[in-house]
């Protein structure tokens, strides 16, 4: 009887073309459910694992910004020392994923997005002398982060990132290059205590060079080409050059957006020189020309800003999108460094950054003088 029953339900279900219905035998429809919402699901569970170490990082930023804004302090210093103090957070695991995507897809984007900031004919507005007098500054700063890292013992990987930090852009700079340096070759310890580096003397330089112009008789376009072309960070270079006056804070925006401008070639050369991050060794030499994507899409930005009229609202907002983006970068990275391989690497790791930013200023000065 029972067999009958199974045979006779059978024929019913074939009869009936049971069988040949979507998600026919789900008699509650899981299996249709499940395709329907797989992939919220997917987002959802992708948003509970970055969530343990973004909401941290999110909130380490907003105090930097606020401290900042009622103090004056550097923002991305804050964000680093800020970060650094609350590096006890990454000895939980669960917070790897969301620091570590805020390290690196935010820096990413917030390059893309700094490229908003600079055109073409800006470059052009500096004319050839000056910019060649920009270029050679650029690569007598690169020269001397380099020699420091050798005198000081440190690797010429650390010797890269902090000449290329000084002479390009300070921590936008840092964060590129040190995507392409990739941790396998230089600890985020290391990173973090340049990046502290970079910033302290990019405040000091903002706050001494334009008074140092002034005593030495540097009129307004040798003022401007001197901050523009030797501070690190863009809005202190700025700022230190409308701390002279206005006709050398316009010309130090100038040099200071050609600088940035000379991001992409740098990380490319340095590609070039030493490979992608995890590239491994013997790699073919056209490979290495590969830049990076966020570098590629660095260029586009630039190049559809100089053929295409932004909108002045729509420049301000992506200048402080990239602000916020790069802030939050930083104080993930320091939040996953460790203070036990920072303190051991004592005053020699600062060498760098010293010595790059005396031969920068220096380089700038002689220029300035000669040139203009």
């Amino acid at each position: 009887m029972i067999g009958d029953g199974g045979g006779k339900a059978d024929v019913g279900r074939k009869a009936s073309g049971w069988d040949d219905l979507p998600f026919g035998g789900d008699l509650f429809g899981e299996l249709h459910l499940a395709d329907q919402t797989g992939t919220g699901d997917t987002a959802a569970r992708t948003l509970a694992a970055l969530w343990p170490g973004l909401a941290p990082c999110g909130v380490a930023a907003a105090a930097a910004a606020w401290l900042s804004d009622h103090y004056g302090f550097p923002i991305i210093l804050l964000g680093l020392l800020i970060g650094l103090s609350l590096n006890f957070i990454s000895h939980d695991v669960r917070t790897h994923r969301g620091l570590d995507f805020a390290a690196r897809t935010c820096l990413r984007i917030g390059i893309v997005v700094l490229g908003f900031q600079v055109t073409f004919a800006q470059i052009a507005a500096l004319g050839p002398g000056p910019f060649a007098a920009l270029a050679v500054v650029v690569a007598v700063t690169f020269a001397a982060g380099m020699a420091g890292a050798r005198l000081s013992g440190q690797s010429h990987y650390a010797g890269i990132l902090a000449g290329g930090a000084t002479a390009i852009c300070g921590a936008s700079a840092a964060l590129a290059l040190y995507g392409v340096i990739g941790r396998d070759r230089l600890s985020q310890a290391q990173f973090a205590l340049t990046l502290v580096g970079v910033s302290l003397a990019s405040a000091f330089a903002m706050s001494v060079y334009p008074v140092l112009a002034a005593e030495l008789g540097l009129d307004h376009g040798q003022a401007g080409f001197l901050i523009g072309a030797s501070i690190h960070d863009v809005a202190q270079a700025i700022g230190g050059g409308y701390a002279f006056s206005d006709p050398a804070g316009s010309y130090a925006t100038i040099v200071k957006l050609s600088r940035v401008a000379l991001l992409a070639p740098v990380v490319a050369l340095v590609s070039l020189a030493i490979g992608p991050a995890g590239g491994g060794t013997g790699q073919a030499g056209w490979k290495r020309l590969v830049l990076p994507w966020f570098i590629v899409a660095f260029l586009a930005v630039v190049a559809l800003n100089s053929v295409v009229t932004v909108p002045a609202e729509l420049g301000r907002a992506a200048l402080t999108t990239s602000k916020v983006l790069l802030l939050l970068a930083v104080t993930a990275t320091a939040m996953r460094s460790r203070m036990d391989l920072l303190l051991q690497m004592g005053w020699r790791a600062a060498v760098p950054v010293v010595s790059a930013t005396l031969a920068s200023f220096a380089a700038a000065l002689g220029f300035a003088v000669a040139l203009l």
